[in-house]
């Protein structure tokens, strides 16, 4: 009989450093995939990958959610310097504490911030990359920075009404008619479950503004095989970033969807899954 993979039935925590960390983890399978969310308000894991897990279990994959420090059920911390590293030396302390040497990483937003700035930090544990809508922390040189939908995310850190969370999340997916009044309700109860999480990303922006630095021009570094994946109507992270991407990455693949705005693993759920394993069986 066939265990269902749940939120519940994976969620695990772990004591990394300063925090207490949680994460989700499948732990069956043959090598690791680990996925990092984005850095919304109410933000989680599993809240952002959803959609994803049950395929990458089907293919053969260990899955391993973290939740970053300051989100969803880990420990809150104002951060004061770069979260892309903060972000990517916890996860290098869970893969350790799981005992797990190398694994793919697939990053959206801070995610792939975080994933650029681990595999920087630690390149013989990377496998392959899948970023979307993330990556270098630079600048669009198209948009005005910051964007409408970094605006819109900041906003509803300082004021988490149901209000300010669909402003958001109408400019954070290209089409919003195929979001529920229970999916709002479940993001706006689970950032309200952290008021301290919402209170410290605030500060952690007045103390440094920049909290994911432009590691653009260290991309040439990184030669690991990446898939980027965009949303070419991306209000939050224009286009042109993943180009950047493109260019700096030494092994890089881009692909594009139309009609697909931040958050290309969740509106395009079944290209997205078919495309990623297809990506990390390959050899090369």
């Amino acid at each position: 009989m066939t265990t269902q993979i749940t939120e519940a039935s994976t969620s695990r925590f772990a004591k990394i450093g300063d925090f207490n960390i949680h994460y989700n983890d499948t732990q069956s399978g043959g090598e690791t995939v680990v996925m990092l969310h984005g850095s919304g308000p109410g933000a989680s894991g599993w809240a952002n990958f959803s959609r994803n897990v049950e395929p990458l279990v089907q293919a053969g994959y260990r899955v391993v959610l973290m939740d970053c420090p300051g989100w969803s059920k880990s420990d809150t911390v104002v951060s004061t310097g770069s979260r892309s590293d903060l972000n990517a030396s916890t996860l290098a302390g869970l893969l350790d504490h799981l005992g797990i040497q190398r694994a793919h990483i697939i990053g959206n937003s801070m995610g792939g911030h975080s994933a650029v700035a681990f595999a920087l930090s630690n390149p013989s544990r990377v496998g392959k990359l899948v970023m979307m809508g993330g990556g270098t922390g630079g600048p669009s040189h198209f948009v005005p920075m910051p964007t409408e939908g970094i605006k819109l995310i900041q906003a509803l850190y300082r004021d988490p009404t149901i209000e300010t969370l669909k402003k958001m999340m109408a400019v954070f997916v290209y089409d919003s008619s195929a979001l529920t009044e229970d999916l709002y309700q479940m993001r706006l109860n689970a950032m309200l479950a952290r008021r301290d999480h919402l209170e410290n990303f605030v500060k952690s922006l007045a103390a440094n503004p920049k909290q994911f630095p432009d590691y653009g021009h260290r991309l040439g570094e990184i030669f690991a095989p990446s898939l980027v994946i965009w949303g070419r109507d991306d209000r939050f992270v224009p286009l042109d970033c993943g180009l950047r991407l493109l260019w700096g990455l030494q092994n890089a693949e881009l692909h594009v969807f139309n009609r697909c705005g931040h958050w290309a693993q969740w509106e395009h759920a079944e290209s997205f899954n078919h495309m990623v394993v297809e990506f990390l069986r390959r050899n090369g």
